[in-house]
C-alpha cells in the first residue's frame, strides 16, 4: 500500500512563481538522470544539449478556455462563480458552482442580457450540471464574457493572458495550462526540428482532476476525474516509428504522458484515437510508451508528483524536490522545469517499493 504522505515535502510558501519569467525558456531546467542519479543545473534554452536527433517530443496542444464566468442568482441577485470542466452536449456543461450550497436544481444564473445557465443536476464529485441559454453564438459570447482560470496559488494579476497558454495551442477546451510547455518558445522549436529533434502533437483536455487534491490515504482508493484525449494517425505513426529506429519518445508534460499511455496497448503498440481517460499512474506503472518527461515542479501529494516517481523513482525524486527547495528554484506552474532523461530501473523501482511498503507494515 502506498500512502498520500509518502509523496509529501515542505515547501516555502515563498517558492511558489507568482508570475511567469521573460522570455519563456529563460526558467531554469533541473536534469535528472534517474539511473546514474546525478542532478544537473541548467536553463530551459539549454534542453536541446540533452536531446539526440531522431528523438521525439509529444506536445499536448490543448487552449485553456475562458472557463470562469461571474454571474448573479436570479432568485436573490447573490454573486455566483461559474467554472467551466466539460461540455455534454451543445448546450450541457459540467461546472464547478460557487458558492456551492445553494445552487440547487432550477436554479437561474444570469451573467449578461444575452447569457444565462439554469441548474439541473449534482455530480458525484461535487460539481453541478448547468444548461445555458445564450442569444447568439456561444463560443463568441464565453469569449467576451469568460475569463482565462489561473490556478488557485497564483495570486498576482496575470498582465498577458496568452502567457498562461502555449505558444502551440490550438484546441480549445481546457479548464488549466499544460503548463510543462509553457517553457517554448516558437524558436526554440524551430532551432529543435533543425537539430533533427521530431515534433509531435496529441490534445488533452485539462479538467478537474488538476484542480482536485487526493482525500485518501490509501492512494489507490483516489478516483480520478475523465479527461478528453485524441492522438492522430500522424503523431501515432512518429511515436511508433521512433521507437522502431531505435530512439526515445519524450512527453512534454504530464498531460502527454497520460494520452500517450492510455492510448498504448500492452504490448507497446499507438494507433490513432480519441476517447476518455481516467488513468491514475503512480509507482509500480510499467510506462508502455514514454521514455523520456520534461515537466514542472508539482504540488506536494499530488497525483502529478505520484506520476513522476512512477516513472524516476519516489526517492530520487523527493531527493531533487529537496534539492530543488536548497537551491531557490521556482515551482508550480510558472516556475522551472525538470528534465528526467530515462525511467527508473525496474529492479531498483520494484526493490523501493517493497521496502516502503514493509516501513508501512511496521509502522
Amino acid at each position: 500500500m502506498l500512502l498520500l504522505s509518502d509523496f509529501d515535502y515542505d515547501l516555502p510558501e515563498e517558492r511558489i512563481a507568482q508570475t511567469p519569467i521573460e522570455p519563456r525558456n529563460a526558467s531554469r531546467l533541473m536534469v535528472l538522470d534517474p539511473v546514474e542519479k546525478t542532478i544537473d543545473h541548467r536553463h530551459f534554452y539549454d534542453l536541446k544539449e540533452s536531446l539526440e536527433p531522431g528523438d521525439t517530443l509529444i506536445f499536448n496542444d490543448t487552449r485553456v478556455m475562458p472557463a470562469r464566468l461571474i454571474g448573479h442568482r436570479d432568485q436573490t441577485g447573490g454573486k455566483v462563480e461559474v467554472f467551466l470542466l466539460r461540455r455534454i452536449d451543445g448546450t450541457h456543461w459540467e461546472t464547478l458552482v460557487k458558492p456551492g450550497k445553494k445552487a440547487k436544481p432550477g436554479n437561474v444564473i444570469r451573467f449578461s442580457d444575452e447569457l444565462s445557465c439554469e441548474v439541473t443536476d449534482h455530480t458525484d464529485f461535487g460539481g453541478r450540471i448547468v444548461e445555458f441559454r445564450f442569444d447568439g453564438i456561444f463560443e463568441e459570447i464565453l469569449d467576451r464574457l469568460g475569463e482565462t482560470p489561473l490556478p488557485p496559488y497564483i495570486h498576482e494579476r496575470l498582465e498577458d493572458k496568452e502567457r498562461y497558454q502555449t505558444v502551440y495551442n490550438r484546441e480549445e477546451g481546457s479548464a488549466a495550462a499544460p503548463t510543462a510547455g509553457l517553457h517554448f518558445t516558437k524558436e526554440q522549436m524551430q532551432e529543435l526540428k533543425d537539430r533533427g529533434v521530431n515534433l509531435g502533437f496529441v490534445t488533452l483536455h485539462v479538467g478537474l482532476g488538476t484542480f482536485r487534491p487526493v482525500n485518501v490515504e490509501d492512494i489507490e482508493q483516489h478516483d480520478m476525474h475523465k479527461e478528453f484525449y485524441r492522438i492522430s494517425d500522424e503523431t501515432a505513426k512518429l511515436v511508433m516509428d521512433t521507437k522502431a529506429a531505435g530512439h526515445r519518445v519524450i512527453a512534454v508534460g504530464t498531460t502527454s504522458i497520460r494520452t500517450l499511455e492510455s492510448a498504448a496497448t500492452a504490448k507497446g503498440q499507438i494507433a490513432g484515437k480519441s476517447g476518455w481517460t481516467e488513468i491514475f499512474i503512480y509507482p509500480g506503472y510499467d510506462f508502455k510508451i514514454v521514455d523520456g518527461i520534461i515537466t514542472n515542479f508539482h504540488l506536494p501529494k499530488s497525483t502529478l508528483i505520484m506520476l513522476i516517481s512512477a516513472f524516476a523513482g519516489r526517492n530520487f525524486v523527493l531527493q531533487a524536490y529537496k534539492t530543488a527547495v536548497e537551491m531557490k528554484y521556482r515551482f508550480f506552474s510558472f516556475g522551472d522545469a525538470m528534465y528526467l532523461s530515462a525511467p527508473q530501473d525496474k529492479d531498483e523501482r520494484d526493490q523501493e517499493l517493497a521496502e516502503l511498503e514493509r516501513s508501512h507494515a511496521d509502522a
